[in-house]
């Protein structure tokens, strides 16, 4: 015979177990949904932002992991496949991307770790290159994939070759969540902190 303490319980895990361990984020006019299927992982919403300039949201922003993570070390270390989406609200030429990707991992990435990884980035910077411009209503997936490594593509369609190595996607996401970020409301956004 059941107790009643085991019932409670039982209700109780069944409440945990249909409770969705994130909702749906919108930010900017963009609503991000709480899981995001990646390779053939199920990722989950960890936080959004936007990235401001002056007075103008360049992108708003979403960060997608196995499991959730509130520091960039723990972001980092996270297993499996990651996705960081970028949805562009405004329209740049693509060399504006670049040199913020450039700027980005000269500032997050210690300069012994720079060489190993100098013809990965030159490789990416080419294949935001080959895109010409990035459009307002433009999707830019940058997702990790064990065995595989950096996988760029805009609006579904891959921007070239995978490029190896988890340490590169390390590299990338650090240019977003590191010491000097592209934007500290983002990373705070991205990291799943309240707005300050």
């Amino acid at each position: 015979m059941i107790d009643r303490r085991q019932l409670v319980l039982a209700a109780a895990a069944g409440l945990l177990l249909a409770r969705p361990a994130v909702a749906q984020m919108t930010i900017a006019g963009q609503t991000f949904p709480a899981t995001m299927k990646v390779g053939n992982a199920e990722l989950v919403l960890n936080g959004v932002g936007t990235r401001s300039v002056a007075w103008l949201d360049g992108y708003a922003a979403a960060l997608y992991l196995s499991k959730r993570a509130n520091t960039p070390d723990q972001v980092v270390a996270t297993p499996g496949a990651k996705r960081l989406q970028l949805r562009m609200l405004q329209t740049a030429p693509a060399k504006e991307f670049v040199k913020a990707i450039d700027k980005g991992f000269r500032r997050n990435t210690p300069a012994a770790q720079q060489p190993a990884l100098a013809q990965r980035q030159a490789a990416l910077d080419a294949q935001v290159m080959a895109a010409k411009q990035v459009k307002k209503g433009d999707v830019v997936n940058l997702d990790y994939l064990p065995g595989r490594g950096l996988v760029f593509s805009m609006n579904g369609k891959p921007g070239g070759a995978d490029l190896p190595g988890e340490d590169l996607y390390a590299a990338v996401l650090r240019i977003f969540l590191g010491d000097r970020p592209v934007d500290e409301r983002l990373k705070a956004g991205l990291l799943g902190q309240p707005k300050s």
